[in-house]
């Protein structure tokens, strides 16, 4: 199964040593599945593949769409970015397919599901006195995915690169979050799990925690 995680960012005590906490959602809040829908969407259209082809396939299309997360800034620019992405994906997996028919397909086959243990590491963090908000390599479809989740109640901001207008590790989607934070640098932390949330976290200025949420948090409220 493939799985593609969602960055999250999270803000600490407002009067204690730490104002903010930055969390990536990736390995944080949300993972989506894939292969298994996206097989029987394909094999519905006649190509058939194993999940070890289209695990590749999908990890081109991930490798093209994380560099280009921000371009996806409103409806129209969305629209053409997911009709790229798919085209990638049909590219790598060899399939000889219109990309503007299979779109659809290819984005029904992302199935959202929340990180155990992350809903409820974002509520110890409120509960502590912690502003939160999300920062990731993103469109702007992602406060939707995280309202269908039920997630966005979680936390006090949401900020992709689409939003900031330039993906990480570039300084541009920290510094707009801790801008709706109200929040300075040197009192936050960001929770990541990539080179980019850790590279970018500190150009900001600001602590940086590996992911998972969980094992973060426990690190955070100690």
């Amino acid at each position: 199964m493939q799985n593609q995680v969602v960055g999250f960012v999270g803000v600490g005590h407002m009067g204690g040593p730490m104002a903010s906490r930055l969390l990536d959602a990736g390995h944080s809040l949300c993972v989506f599945d894939t292969s298994a829908e996206a097989m029987t969407a394909l094999a519905a259209r006649g190509v058939e593949l194993g999940e070890r082809a289209v695990r590749a396939a999908f990890a081109a299309e991930v490798a093209f769409y994380v560099e280009r997360s921000h371009e996806g800034r409103d409806e129209a620019t969305l629209a053409l970015l997911r009709r790229d992405c798919a085209a990638v994906f049909l590219g790598a997996a060899g399939a000889e397919l219109d990309p503007d028919e299979f779109t659809p397909a290819f984005l029904g086959s992302l199935a959202f599901e929340e990180v155990p243990g992350a809903a409820a590491a974002c509520r110890a963090l409120a509960d502590h006195g912690l502003r939160l908000a999300v920062v990731s390599n993103w469109d702007v479809g992602l406060h939707e995915h995280l309202r269908t989740l039920g997630l966005s109640t979680l936390v006090d901001a949401v900020v992709t690169s689409a939003d900031a207008g330039a993906p990480k590790p570039a300084p541009a989607v920290f510094e707009l979050a801790l801008a709706r934070l109200g929040a300075t640098p040197e009192r936050t932390v960001h929770v990541g799990d990539a080179d980019a949330d850790a590279e970018g976290a500190r150009a900001a200025g600001l602590r940086f925690e590996p992911a998972p949420l969980s094992e973060a948090s426990a690190r955070i409220l100690a």
